[in-house]
Parts: C-alpha cells; structure tokens; sequence
C-alpha cells in the first residue's frame, strides 16, 4: 500500500481555525482512510493513496470530510510519497545551507502560468531567496522564517493559486512516515 501526504492550510496557526489532530485522525478513519497518521499540529496527514492515484480526487475528499465534521472550509493540498521525497531532495539551496529549519516548501495546488511567476520580486525580502519548479516554491530564509516577506499569502495572491507552506524538516519527516526514505 502506498501513502499521500496532505497538507491542510491555515489550521492550529495563531490560536485560529482549531483543528485537533486527534479528531482529525478519527474522522477520517471512519471515512475509510486508514490507517491515518499525523505530525504536529498543523495539518499534516498521512493517508492510502486511492487505488485509483487520484490526489485531486482525494483533495476534495479530504476538504468535504473537514468541512462535514469540524465545519471548516479549507484547502488541502497533497502530494504522493514519491512526489514528496522528490521535493524533499531537490531544494536548490540544499547544498549550501546545513540548518533545515531555515529551508521551506510552499506547495501549490497547480503549476503556476510562467507570466505569473515572472511577477515575483526576487528582491521583495533581502537576504530570503526562492525558486519556483514545478507545483513547488523553494525558499530559504537564512535569518529564520519570523521576518519574511516571501509568505504563502505573498505566493498565492501573484501565482493566483492555493497554496499551503512547511519547513524542509516537516516535509523530510513527512516523507519518511510514507515509508519511502
């Protein structure tokens, strides 16, 4: 059996949108999802991939089945156990920069137009620098992620899309509960 992470945004963040994990985990598994696994408290799920593959199809699943139970609207993104660890290895600034904590992932639902991506300001907040490759942007905040001007809400409003962000960390642990490392 393989497994799909899912990356619920915007939940436990600043004392809003409270979603236990705990209640989350149950739900879901009554929806036939099992076995569910977490980490943290921040939306991040591990679930069987559909036998069909269909992460759309399991998005909008999973974003039903929160906002059917917890009378939450959010949006959740997911990715395959092979997708992720692709992600997790692939971080340009991997190589120079040790402190994991420092690089993140904002992930997005669809591949941005390139005329959209061309708007990003590479110099919106000095020293932070990002790539964007595929569905995913890279970043790496060398003074930590408090300050940044590179948010997820700065991504989604020019790229036009929905967009969820975690630290390399998250994802690298993420990966590695898929049983995929």
């Amino acid at each position: 059996m393989g497994y799909t992470v899912a990356f619920v945004r915007g939940i436990n963040v600043g004392g809003k949108r409270r979603l236990p994990m705990q209640a989350l985990r149950e739900v879901l598994t009554a929806d036939g999802l099992a076995p569910v696994r977490t980490h943290l408290q921040s939306g991040n799920v591990v679930v069987p991939t559909p036998p069909d593959g269909d992460l759309a199809l399991l998005e909008t699943r999973l974003e039903r089945v929160v906002a059917g139970a917890f009378a939450l609207d959010v949006a959740v993104l997911c990715r395959s156990a092979d997708e992720l660890g692709e992600i997790a290895g692939r971080h340009p600034q991997l190589v120079t920069e040790p402190d994991l904590k420092n690089l993140h992932v904002v992930f997005l639902r669809a591949e941005p137009d390139p005329e959209l991506v061309a708007q990003l300001d590479p110099d919106r907040s000095p020293p932070d620098q990002f790539a964007v490759i595929g569905r995913e942007v890279y970043l790496h905040y060398p003074g930590g992620a408090a300050r940044t001007k590179l948010s997820g809400a700065y991504f989604e409003r020019v790229l036009d899309a929905t967009a969820t962000a975690r630290n390399l960390n998250t994802v690298t642990r993420l990966q590695q509960m898929t049983g995929q490392d």
